[in-house]
């Protein structure tokens, strides 16, 4: 797999052609419950890898007096971001690495999973805010390694190269610079339309297990990303 391409040539988005726009509104909860935990003061925010530029949208309107800005290598996502620019929004098709620019907050929201040298990129990406919120897929669970199909998926039709597990995200991003303020799971197999019958089947286990015991769960039965914030 050409980690690079896809992204430029049109295969990812014919694989995905909203570019998980439908899933913007719910990551944008976790965003805003983060920050306002946090009472975060800032003035600007940068999305890295934005794709469609939904998350940032919905934010810009939410907090009409901050500036947005979203950075997006692929061709085709900012087709679908561009048209959405506005006064306190823009967006650049342009690798975020190679700008001499600073913000408050920095969004990376499922994105390192798709770098092929992800820590010399999270160790640039560091330099370029205060705050960085991730947004991490937790591929990695007993169910999806004895299957083997859902990791196999994820790197085929969602461009997924790296696989994560709660305990490696944490560590890559301590080892990139990074100190961890806060993070937590975030239930996307749950809270969001089951994309499968089995994702529908599993919804009530993976609820019961979590309440138990929510890192047993997720270590268990997967379907779980981590939201953590560092600066």
């Amino acid at each position: 797999m050409n980690t690079k391409s896809i992204y430029t040539d049109g295969q990812y988005i014919k694989d995905n052609p909203n570019w998980h726009m439908e899933d913007s509104s719910w990551k944008l909860l976790k965003i805003i419950d983060c920050i306002q935990k946090h009472q975060l003061e800032f003035k600007t925010v940068a999305e890295v890898g934005c794709g469609a530029g939904e998350i940032l949208n919905q934010l810009s309107i939410k907090m009409p007096d901050k500036i947005f800005k979203g950075y997006e290598i692929s061709p085709q996502a900012f087709s679908l971001c561009e048209e959405k620019s506005k006064n306190n929004l823009s967006f650049s098709l342009s690798d975020i690495l190679q700008k001499n620019e600073y913000f408050d907050i920095l969004l990376c929201i499922d994105v390192f999973e798709h770098i092929e040298n992800y820590i010399y990129f999270l160790k640039k990406l560091k330099n370029k805010a205060k705050y960085h919120l991730f947004h991490i897929p937790l591929d990695i669970s007993i169910s999806s390694v004895l299957r083997v199909s859902p990791i196999l998926f994820a790197r085929s039709k969602v461009g997924h190269i790296h696989s994560f597990t709660k305990e490696t995200g944490l560590a890559v991003l301590q080892d990139s610079g990074y100190e961890i303020v806060d993070y937590f799971y975030t239930a996307g197999a749950v809270e969001l339309n089951p994309k499968s019958w089995k994702t529908m089947l599993a919804k009530i286990p993976r609820q019961i297990i979590y309440t138990i015991n929510p890192d047993f769960a997720v270590r268990l039965m997967g379907g779980y990303s981590l939201m953590v914030l560092t600066k």
